[in-house]
């Protein structure tokens, strides 16, 4: 059972380079590890670890009413460069000690992730588990943050690391290349000195 579950975060390692796994265990003992926060079906006393993988899989045990926030209502921030809101809007939410994800908009393909996550092209977009705001304005903000529960003052513990910016589109796995035929070895000559009808 250990070897599976070991064989299990060092997938999830591999997988998310960049991103975080959240550890939990239900009320059955049984560990889970995903790169999802616990549902909102997990009891509300449970213990929440946040491992990020872009700083060597260190594990941060979030303060309660934190925990329960990221468990029920996960913030998720569209960004894309040259954006004075997006800048603002991300240090807001580190200065509150606010965790979440960050997707940035640069192509075609990460524009229409936008838009099936619920956005128009304005940005930023931030979630805040359904609930949305387009565009930075920090009272909305907080308000949002906190009618979600997250508290008003920063309490992530020091080490914790916020996970590298992603694509909103990640592209595809590599399609792997299919194996090149066999080429057919040119058929010896026959000795010069064979007699005929002589066949090797």
């Amino acid at each position: 059972m250990k070897r599976l579950a070991m064989l299990t975060v060092a997938l999830l390692c591999f997988g998310t380079a960049s991103a975080q796994v959240y550890k939990w265990v239900d009320d059955k003992g049984v560990t889970h590890y995903s790169d999802q926060p616990p549902p909102p079906s997990t009891p509300s006393k449970t213990k929440v670890e946040v491992k990020s993988f872009s700083t060597g899989g260190a594990s941060v045990e979030l303060p309660q009413e934190l925990a329960d926030a990221v468990r029920n209502r996960p913030v998720t921030l569209y960004t894309t460069a040259q954006c004075d809101g997006c800048s603002n809007g991300r240090a807001m939410l580190m200065a509150r000690g606010i965790p979440f994800h960050e997707k940035t908009i640069t192509s075609v393909d990460d524009q229409l992730a936008l838009k099936k996550a619920g956005g128009n092209g304005q940005l930023p977009l931030l979630l805040v588990g359904r609930s949305k705001l387009t565009g930075f304005e920090q009272n909305s903000w907080d308000v949002l943050l906190s009618d979600a529960g997250y508290p008003l003052e920063k309490r992530l513990p020091p080490n914790y690391q916020y996970p590298a910016p992603v694509s909103a589109a990640p592209p595809p796995p590599p399609v792997p290349e299919a194996p090149r035929p066999v080429e057919e070895l040119p058929k010896p000559l026959p000795p010069v000195n064979a007699p005929p009808g002589f066949q090797f």
